[in-house]
């Protein structure tokens, strides 16, 4: 026998329901993950999500953008956008120093930037889909990428790859869909908004 709460289930997809998506937005510090949660929120509902930095982790707790709702195709989106403070393996405060903090600014900063990596870990139990977002310019076949898959793989949470900075010459997107060929790829400009409806797109195909 089909139980009500199957069937209601079926029925929602089939008439096309689709309830509200955690989106979590993770990748390594200055990959554009802010820049793409600005990105999505200032279409969409008109104010930006963080502040945008060169300096490494300047997101150090998780950004949040409630009840966005994107429409794309036909389709209808709504979501809470979770921007999540960079993942490192480590955090040294003397990288920070190279950018004009003094030590203790640095060394306040790099306290922050750790707590914010556990915040980001400690919230894959409350995300529905995560884009990982990664640099085109750089190896994506790095210890904090292969980490960052791992983890949402083993909670089976959809992954779609943002290759980001496209924009970029040195740009080479092909990269990541060697490194990771079992994850749809999306690439994109966070930056000029280049194949952002592609982005929506796969979001909508891949989330659950």
């Amino acid at each position: 026998m089909v139980s009500f709460k199957k069937l209601f289930s079926w029925f929602k997809r089939v008439l096309g329901g689709r309830k509200l998506i955690r989106l979590g937005l993770y990748g390594p510090p200055n990959a554009g993950k802010t820049t793409l949660a600005n990105k999505i929120s200032m279409d969409w509902t008109g104010t930006p999500v963080g502040t945008v930095s060169e300096v490494p982790h300047e997101t150090r707790t998780v950004q949040k953008k409630e009840r966005v709702v994107v429409r794309n195709d036909g389709q209808k989106i709504e979501m809470n956008l979770l921007d999540m403070p960079g993942i490192a393996t480590k955090v040294d405060y003397e990288d920070f120093i190279k950018f004009g903090m003094d030590a203790k600014e640095a060394r306040q900063r790099a306290k922050e930037a750790t707590k914010g990596v556990i915040e980001a870990i400690k919230w894959l139990e409350h995300v529905d889909t995560a884009l990982v977002v990664m640099d085109a310019t750089e190896d994506p076949y790095t210890q904090v990428n292969i980490t960052i898959i791992g983890n949402l793989e083993a909670r089976d949470i959809p992954v779609i790859i943002v290759a980001n900075k496209i924009d970029k010459k040195e740009a080479e997107p092909e990269r990541i869909k060697e490194a990771f060929p079992q994850h749809p790829v999306v690439e994109i400009s966070a930056m000029t908004g280049k194949n952002i409806d592609d982005l929506y797109r796969a979001i909508a195909k891949h989330s659950k």
